[in-house]
Protein backbone atom coordinates (compact mmCIF):
# COMPACT_ATOMS: atom_id res chain seq x y z
CA UNK A 1 0.00 0.00 0.00
CA UNK A 2 1.38 3.33 -1.00
CA UNK A 3 1.31 6.27 1.43
CA UNK A 4 0.62 9.24 -0.79
CA UNK A 5 1.20 11.65 2.17
CA UNK A 6 4.94 10.94 1.98
CA UNK A 7 5.19 11.71 -1.68
CA UNK A 8 6.50 15.18 -2.60
CA UNK A 9 4.04 17.58 -4.17
CA UNK A 10 4.54 17.75 -7.89
CA UNK A 11 3.10 20.70 -9.77
CA UNK A 12 0.56 19.79 -12.32
CA UNK A 13 1.80 19.97 -15.90
CA UNK A 14 1.71 23.54 -17.10
CA UNK A 15 1.37 25.06 -13.60
CA UNK A 16 4.62 27.02 -13.98
CA UNK A 17 3.50 28.31 -17.34
CA UNK A 18 0.14 29.38 -15.93
CA UNK A 19 1.87 31.24 -13.04
CA UNK A 20 4.17 33.02 -15.48
CA UNK A 21 1.22 33.98 -17.66
CA UNK A 22 -0.65 35.34 -14.62
CA UNK A 23 2.34 37.47 -13.58
CA UNK A 24 2.69 38.77 -17.14
CA UNK A 25 -1.00 39.67 -17.26
CA UNK A 26 -0.76 41.44 -13.90
CA UNK A 27 2.35 43.32 -14.99
CA UNK A 28 0.52 44.63 -18.05
CA UNK A 29 -2.76 45.31 -16.26
CA UNK A 30 -3.80 48.88 -17.17
CA UNK A 31 -5.19 49.51 -13.68
CA UNK A 32 -2.02 48.25 -11.95
CA UNK A 33 0.25 50.20 -14.31
CA UNK A 34 -1.79 53.35 -13.74
CA UNK A 35 -1.52 52.95 -9.95
CA UNK A 36 2.24 52.35 -10.09
CA UNK A 37 2.77 55.32 -12.39
CA UNK A 38 0.69 57.58 -10.13
CA UNK A 39 2.78 56.54 -7.13
CA UNK A 40 6.00 57.29 -9.03
CA UNK A 41 4.73 60.74 -10.00
CA UNK A 42 4.35 61.63 -6.32
CA UNK A 43 8.12 61.31 -5.80
CA UNK A 44 9.83 64.76 -5.88
CA UNK A 45 12.24 65.35 -8.75
CA UNK A 46 15.94 65.42 -7.90
CA UNK A 47 18.13 67.81 -9.90
CA UNK A 48 20.83 66.15 -12.00
CA UNK A 49 24.40 67.42 -11.55
CA UNK A 50 26.61 68.18 -14.54
CA UNK A 51 27.78 64.93 -16.11
CA UNK A 52 24.77 62.88 -14.97
CA UNK A 53 24.56 60.06 -12.43
CA UNK A 54 24.86 56.30 -12.53
CA UNK A 55 21.26 56.10 -11.33
CA UNK A 56 20.20 58.05 -14.44
CA UNK A 57 21.74 55.30 -16.58
CA UNK A 58 19.89 52.66 -14.54
CA UNK A 59 16.64 54.53 -15.14
CA UNK A 60 17.37 54.64 -18.88
CA UNK A 61 17.94 50.88 -18.99
CA UNK A 62 14.72 50.19 -17.08
CA UNK A 63 12.74 52.52 -19.30
CA UNK A 64 14.20 50.93 -22.44
CA UNK A 65 12.81 47.52 -21.45
CA UNK A 66 9.76 47.02 -23.73
CA UNK A 67 9.03 50.76 -23.82
CA UNK A 68 5.94 50.23 -25.98
CA UNK A 69 4.28 47.90 -23.48
CA UNK A 70 2.81 48.99 -20.12
CA UNK A 71 4.57 47.37 -17.16
CA UNK A 72 4.06 47.56 -13.40
CA UNK A 73 7.58 46.26 -12.80
CA UNK A 74 9.07 49.02 -14.98
CA UNK A 75 7.07 51.73 -13.19
CA UNK A 76 8.10 50.43 -9.76
CA UNK A 77 11.73 50.20 -10.89
CA UNK A 78 11.71 53.81 -12.10
CA UNK A 79 10.05 54.81 -8.84
CA UNK A 80 12.82 53.14 -6.82
CA UNK A 81 15.47 55.06 -8.78
CA UNK A 82 13.59 58.34 -8.21
CA UNK A 83 13.41 57.70 -4.45
CA UNK A 84 17.17 57.09 -4.36
CA UNK A 85 17.90 60.29 -6.29
CA UNK A 86 15.60 62.32 -4.04
CA UNK A 87 17.37 61.04 -0.94
CA UNK A 88 20.80 61.80 -2.40
CA UNK A 89 19.79 65.32 -3.44
CA UNK A 90 18.73 66.18 0.14
CA UNK A 91 22.13 65.52 1.69
CA UNK A 92 23.88 68.69 2.90
CA UNK A 93 26.25 70.06 0.28
CA UNK A 94 29.56 71.67 1.16
CA UNK A 95 29.58 75.03 -0.56
CA UNK A 96 32.67 76.12 1.40
CA UNK A 97 32.21 79.72 0.27
CA UNK A 98 33.32 82.84 2.12
CA UNK A 99 30.21 84.87 2.98
CA UNK A 100 30.33 88.45 4.33
CA UNK A 101 28.26 88.36 7.52
CA UNK A 102 27.90 89.61 11.06
CA UNK A 103 27.88 86.70 13.48
CA UNK A 104 25.93 86.72 16.73
CA UNK A 105 26.46 84.43 19.71
CA UNK A 106 24.32 84.49 22.84
CA UNK A 107 24.14 82.43 26.01
CA UNK A 108 22.62 82.54 29.46
CA UNK A 109 24.72 83.69 32.41
CA UNK A 110 24.50 81.47 35.50
CA UNK A 111 22.19 79.03 33.75
CA UNK A 112 24.05 75.84 34.73
CA UNK A 113 23.85 76.60 38.45
CA UNK A 114 20.12 77.27 38.27
CA UNK A 115 19.48 74.22 36.06
CA UNK A 116 21.00 71.81 38.60
CA UNK A 117 18.31 72.69 41.13
CA UNK A 118 15.42 73.50 38.79
CA UNK A 119 14.79 70.07 37.25
CA UNK A 120 14.38 68.97 33.64
CA UNK A 121 10.83 70.24 33.11
CA UNK A 122 11.64 73.78 34.16
CA UNK A 123 14.91 73.77 32.24
CA UNK A 124 13.20 72.68 29.02
CA UNK A 125 10.46 75.25 29.52
CA UNK A 126 12.99 78.04 30.01
CA UNK A 127 15.10 77.06 27.01
CA UNK A 128 12.02 76.88 24.78
CA UNK A 129 10.96 80.39 25.83
CA UNK A 130 14.46 81.82 25.48
CA UNK A 131 14.93 80.27 22.03
CA UNK A 132 11.52 81.51 20.88
CA UNK A 133 12.17 85.05 22.11
CA UNK A 134 15.61 85.15 20.49
CA UNK A 135 14.43 83.71 17.19
CA UNK A 136 11.53 86.18 16.99
CA UNK A 137 13.86 89.14 17.39
CA UNK A 138 16.53 87.79 15.02
CA UNK A 139 14.01 87.06 12.28
CA UNK A 140 12.31 90.44 12.64
CA UNK A 141 15.70 92.15 12.16
CA UNK A 142 16.49 90.23 8.98
CA UNK A 143 18.83 87.70 10.59
CA UNK A 144 18.87 83.92 10.40
CA UNK A 145 19.26 81.40 13.21
CA UNK A 146 22.13 79.03 12.40
CA UNK A 147 21.74 76.77 15.42
CA UNK A 148 20.86 76.60 19.09
CA UNK A 149 23.75 75.67 21.37
CA UNK A 150 22.34 74.39 24.65
CA UNK A 151 21.49 77.63 26.44
CA UNK A 152 22.75 79.81 23.58
CA UNK A 153 22.18 80.69 19.96
CA UNK A 154 24.25 81.39 16.87
CA UNK A 155 22.80 83.66 14.19
CA UNK A 156 24.03 85.57 11.14
CA UNK A 157 23.09 88.94 9.64
CA UNK A 158 23.96 90.76 6.43
CA UNK A 159 23.58 94.16 8.12
CA UNK A 160 25.69 95.09 11.13
CA UNK A 161 23.25 97.71 12.42
CA UNK A 162 20.38 95.23 12.39
CA UNK A 163 22.60 92.70 14.17
CA UNK A 164 23.34 95.16 16.99
CA UNK A 165 19.67 96.06 17.35
CA UNK A 166 18.66 92.40 17.36
CA UNK A 167 21.25 91.44 19.97
CA UNK A 168 20.16 94.22 22.32
CA UNK A 169 16.47 93.43 21.82
CA UNK A 170 17.10 89.74 22.49
CA UNK A 171 18.83 90.61 25.78
CA UNK A 172 15.84 92.73 26.82
CA UNK A 173 13.27 90.13 25.69
CA UNK A 174 14.96 87.31 27.61
CA UNK A 175 15.34 89.40 30.77
CA UNK A 176 11.56 89.88 30.76
CA UNK A 177 10.96 86.12 31.04
CA UNK A 178 10.27 84.40 34.35
CA UNK A 179 10.24 80.66 35.03
CA UNK A 180 9.42 79.54 38.56
CA UNK A 181 10.68 82.84 39.93
CA UNK A 182 13.92 82.70 37.94
CA UNK A 183 14.74 85.59 35.59
CA UNK A 184 17.32 84.58 32.97
CA UNK A 185 20.09 86.96 31.91
CA UNK A 186 21.43 86.82 28.39
CA UNK A 187 24.80 88.01 27.15
CA UNK A 188 25.75 88.52 23.52
CA UNK A 189 28.71 89.13 21.23
CA UNK A 190 29.01 90.28 17.61
CA UNK A 191 31.79 90.19 15.06
CA UNK A 192 31.79 90.86 11.31
CA UNK A 193 33.90 88.93 8.84
CA UNK A 194 33.78 86.37 6.06
CA UNK A 195 32.94 82.97 7.56
CA UNK A 196 32.76 79.86 5.40
CA UNK A 197 29.28 78.61 4.58
CA UNK A 198 29.36 74.82 4.91
CA UNK A 199 25.98 73.20 4.43
CA UNK A 200 23.67 74.88 6.94
CA UNK A 201 26.53 75.95 9.20
CA UNK A 202 29.24 78.64 9.22
CA UNK A 203 32.85 77.93 10.12
CA UNK A 204 36.13 79.78 10.30
CA UNK A 205 38.23 82.21 12.31
CA UNK A 206 35.55 84.93 12.30
CA UNK A 207 33.05 82.55 13.87
CA UNK A 208 35.55 81.74 16.64
CA UNK A 209 36.18 85.45 17.23
CA UNK A 210 32.45 86.15 17.59
CA UNK A 211 32.17 83.31 20.13
CA UNK A 212 35.11 84.69 22.15
CA UNK A 213 33.60 88.19 22.14
CA UNK A 214 30.34 86.78 23.50
CA UNK A 215 32.20 84.80 26.18
CA UNK A 216 33.72 88.05 27.49
CA UNK A 217 30.35 89.76 27.99
CA UNK A 218 28.66 90.05 31.36
CA UNK A 219 25.00 89.42 32.24
CA UNK A 220 22.75 91.63 30.15
CA UNK A 221 25.74 92.98 28.22
CA UNK A 222 26.37 93.25 24.47
CA UNK A 223 29.96 93.30 23.23
CA UNK A 224 30.72 94.27 19.65
CA UNK A 225 33.98 94.10 17.71
CA UNK A 226 35.33 97.17 15.90
CA UNK A 227 34.77 95.31 12.62
CA UNK A 228 31.04 95.28 13.28
CA UNK A 229 30.92 98.90 14.40
CA UNK A 230 32.81 99.95 11.27
CA UNK A 231 29.88 98.83 9.15
CA UNK A 232 27.16 100.20 11.43
CA UNK A 233 25.74 103.65 12.14
CA UNK A 234 27.94 104.75 15.06
CA UNK A 235 25.63 107.65 15.92
CA UNK A 236 22.95 105.17 16.98
CA UNK A 237 24.97 103.78 19.92
CA UNK A 238 26.56 104.59 23.22
CA UNK A 239 29.81 102.62 23.29
CA UNK A 240 32.57 102.03 25.77
CA UNK A 241 35.83 100.30 24.93
CA UNK A 242 36.47 97.10 26.85
CA UNK A 243 39.80 95.50 27.60
CA UNK A 244 39.78 92.28 25.64
CA UNK A 245 42.19 89.43 25.14
CA UNK A 246 41.38 85.92 24.01
CA UNK A 247 43.21 82.98 22.52
CA UNK A 248 43.04 82.83 18.74
CA UNK A 249 41.89 86.45 18.42
CA UNK A 250 44.03 89.10 16.67
CA UNK A 251 45.72 91.42 19.17
CA UNK A 252 44.64 94.50 17.25
CA UNK A 253 40.95 93.64 17.57
CA UNK A 254 39.03 96.20 19.63
CA UNK A 255 35.84 95.36 21.51
CA UNK A 256 33.17 97.74 22.78
CA UNK A 257 30.23 97.45 25.15
CA UNK A 258 27.35 98.87 23.13
CA UNK A 259 23.91 100.21 24.05
CA UNK A 260 21.59 101.64 21.36
CA UNK A 261 20.53 105.27 21.71
CA UNK A 262 16.80 105.80 21.73
CA UNK A 263 16.94 109.55 21.35
CA UNK A 264 14.60 111.31 18.94
CA UNK A 265 15.61 110.68 15.35
CA UNK A 266 17.64 107.52 16.08
CA UNK A 267 14.83 104.98 16.21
Amino acid sequence: MTNHDDEPDTPAPGAGRRAADMIARSDASPAAVKAARAARNLIPDAPSPVGGRRSDRVAELINASKPDQPSVVRELGLGAVAVWQALISRRPKRSDQAVPATILFTDLVGFSTWALAAGDDQVLKLLAEVNAATETVVTARGGSIVKHLGDGTMAVFLDGTEAIEAAHEAICAVSALTVDGYRPQLRAGLHTGTPRAVGDDFLGVDVNIAARVADAAGAGELLVSDETLAGADAARYHRRRRRFKAKGVPRELEVFAVVPRYDAGTV
